[in-house]
Formats: C-alpha cells, sequence, structure tokens
C-alpha cells in the first residue's frame, strides 16, 4: 500500500495541488487527461525529491499545469514503463503523450526550460 496522502501532503506543503497517482490511475489522471501534466517519479528516502517538489509546485500553480507525483518504491510497474533510472525524475505530458523531462533537484528556471516550459 502507497503511503498516505498526508505524506504527499507534507513533502509538498500542506496547500499543495498535486495528486498521488498509482498504476491504477495513472491511466485515467495522466494519459487521459487532455493539456499538460507533469508527472513527479520521486521516493520518500529521496533528498533532491524533497527539495524541488515545491518547485514544481510553484511552477504546477503559476502555469495552471496538473502535477502528479508517483511513488517509485510503491509504482515500479510505472517507473520501468518510463524507464525511470534516477530519481527526482520529471516527465511532462501533453495530450496523453510524454513530451519532455528533467532529471535532478533543478533550479525553477532550468526546470521550466528541461520540459519546455519556458517560452509559454
Amino acid at each position: 500500500m502507497g503511503p498516505p496522502v498526508v505524506g504527499i501532503g507534507a513533502t509538498l506543503g500542506k496547500d499543495s495541488m498535486a495528486t498521488e497517482v498509482t498504476e491504477s490511475t495513472f491511466d485515467s489522471e495522466v494519459i487521459g487527461s487532455g493539456g499538460k501534466v507533469i508527472v513527479d517519479f520521486w521516493a520518500e528516502w529521496c533528498g533532491p525529491c524533497h527539495a524541488v517538489a515545491p518547485v514544481l509546485d510553484r511552477i504546477s500553480e503559476e502555469r495552471n499545469i496538473k502535477l502528479v507525483k508517483v511513488n517509485i518504491d510503491n509504482e515500479q510497474g510505472l517507473a520501468s514503463r518510463y524507464s525511470v533510472s534516477s530519481i527526482p525524475m520529471m516527465v511532462l505530458f501533453e495530450n496523453g503523450e510524454p513530451q519532455a523531462q528533467a532529471v535532478g533537484a533543478l533550479p525553477k528556471g532550468a526546470l521550466e526550460r528541461a520540459l519546455g516550459l519556458s517560452e509559454e
């Protein structure tokens, strides 16, 4: 069983709009969600994952982009499906298709550029 959503909220801050997704909810929350979605592959033990979480939250809020989180320890199938070999790894999906990705706890500007969001 995955960590409680409270744990996710504590990671991102209590006002986070991020949604924890699992293998059973990923397709409806990400693939079937028309528009842009940032998927944050993370783990509870990952310090850089915690460091980048508020940055992702800010990007999501400022750009009105849906943000979801996948705990790779609990969702190894999804981690394998998207070839996650290092975390944090963020993937930008648009209309159900992966468009760009970034790895590491990058500063906001670098993360936006890596995800192809800097020109918006």
